[in-house]
Formats: C-alpha cells, structure tokens, sequence
C-alpha cells in the first residue's frame, strides 16, 4: 500500500460546496483506506495500491459525477510530498516569511511551458521556482492580490493544476508520513 495525498481544485470556493464527510465516504466507497481529509478545501491522505495517475483521474470521475463539480485532481505519493517539503527553495532565503509561501501542484509534468509569460506576472515583488510538477511560489504582499494565479500558472503551462499555502503543505506531509 502507498500513502497519498490527493487535492482537488476549487472547492468550497465560488459556490462549489463539497462536504468532506462525503468526500470520504466516496473516498472509501472506492476502495481507498485509511481516508482523512484536512480543512474543507478537498486534501484527502488515503493509502491505495493503485497509481497516481488511476487514482486522481477516479476521484476525478467519481465527484464529476456524483456532485457536478468540475474539479481538477492532483495525486503525489508521500514520498513526493517529503520531496516537495524539502525542496522549497524559499526556505533558504533569509527573511523569508513561510506564511507567504505558496505551492502549485501541477496534475502533470508540462511539455514547455512559456516561462517568460510567469515571469511578466511575477513583476517586481512576486517571486516563483519551477521544479518538477511543481511551481513554488513567494508572495510577500498577498496571494491574493499576485498574478502567479493558479488560473495563470495552468494557462501557461496547459495543465490542470491547484494551489496550497504553505502551511496546508506541511501539515499535508504530516499526515502522509504518520
């Protein structure tokens, strides 16, 4: 069995209501084990002997159609999260507060994305790092109010994608290494 963390995009935000009771009920409905969810925004720890790829285009289909919710699924196996926890380049910046830290998770490797359009978003003050399948963010001012969007990082590297704070991600790690 591996551990997983799986997230899903844009939910409770913008009218997209999903209970996590049900989201882990539907979760052990498809044969996932050991299924917790932290906060209300759809991060799910759960082992499987299934695939990342099997499992979040599962989960994909499975709240698609039980809920209507056009969501997009990102998997990582703990072992990954351990790697995304300790390859946040930010950390070794002096000064840097983790509050501000930011990680997209992107639902697959991109082909070639076009970095200087992230870097024209990023403009002066915001910061990012690509690594892998993730885009590791420094908003110093607001993640609210950056360009480093979600919604920009998925256009420009046309893929699905979801963003955590920094503080989702480690307690995310956590749990998949408990």
């Amino acid at each position: 069995m591996t551990v997983y963390v799986a997230m899903l995009r844009g939910v409770n935000v913008g009218g997209n209501s999903l209970k996590m009771d049900w989201l882990r009920q539907a979760c052990a409905g498809l044969g996932l084990q050991d299924v917790r969810t932290y906060v209300q925004s759809g991060n799910i720890v759960f082992s499987s002997r299934l695939g990342a790829d099997k499992l979040a285009k599962t989960l994909k289909a499975t709240v698609d159609r039980q809920t209507r919710l056009p969501v997009t699924v990102v998997v990582r196996s703990a072992s990954e999260m351990t790697k995304t926890l300790a390859g946040n380049p930010f950390l070794k910046q002096k000064g840097v507060d983790p509050s501000r830290l930011y990680v997209t998770f992107l639902a697959k490797a991109p082909a070639k994305p076009a970095l200087e359009k992230l870097d024209a978003f990023a403009g002066a003050r915001d910061e990012y790092r690509w690594v892998g399948q993730e885009v590791y963010l420094h908003c110093p001012i607001n993640y609210g109010e950056t360009k480093l969007s979600n919604a920009a990082i998925e256009k420009t590297f046309s893929v699905g994608a979801t963003t955590r704070n920094w503080k989702t991600v480690t307690v995310l790690g956590a749990m998949a290494a408990e």
